[in-house]
């Protein structure tokens, strides 16, 4: 029995299409990595989108003279201890759940560090909107919320709260609450 010449094109054809199919779901998870954020501790694992409740604290932020900021809560769920090391991928999104504008970037100000999360307990990020109405936008979203990646996670949720957003920035998680203007 004599091979085709296309045989050995159709192998290397498959294998480039087996090797993608594994580095795709490692690439979108390196994505939502934040930098300098080490791994978990080998006995406590990452905190699991779906164990965590993620919320909006308008009143946990503050103003400042640009803008105002909101304290995005994490509470863990699910019953056992987790941790969160790094920033959240934060994004505005209109009633069907669709990004608006670019995502959050990430405010380098404060250092990530390891937040060890026991069952029912909070950390917090914060999320700095600045004040849409005072002429330096380009470009003003009304949102209907936000979908939020818990740090080192490819699983977001939405979380509702209405504002008018036109470039966001976030905060590493951390355990104690945010102080933005004290």
């Amino acid at each position: 029995m004599q091979l085709s010449n296309s045989c050995p094109r159709r192998l290397i054809g498959a294998t480039a299409i087996a090797c993608a199919a594994v580095l795709i779901p490692a690439a979108a998870l390196a994505a939502t990595a934040s930098p300098a954020a080490p791994a978990a501790t080998a006995g406590t694992p990452r905190c699991a989108t779906s164990g965590l409740d993620i919320w909006l604290n308008p009143d946990g932020g503050g103003g400042w003279a640009g803008g105002f900021g909101y304290a995005l809560e994490f509470t863990n769920l699910s019953g056992r201890a987790c941790t969160l090391n790094g920033y959240p991928g934060v994004s505005a999104v209109n009633l069907n759940g669709h990004q608006l504008g670019s995502p959050a970037t990430w405010d380098k100000v404060f250092k990530p560090h390891l937040v060890t999360l026991a069952s029912d307990a909070t950390a917090t990020a914060g999320v700095l909107v600045p004040d849409a109405s005072n002429g330096g936008c380009a470009r003003v979203f009304t949102a209907a919320g936000l979908r939020v990646y818990p740090p080192g996670q490819t699983r977001s949720k939405v979380v509702t709260y209405p504002f008018r957003e036109c470039g966001m920035s976030v905060l590493p998680v951390k355990s104690s609450p945010i102080q933005l203007n004290g």
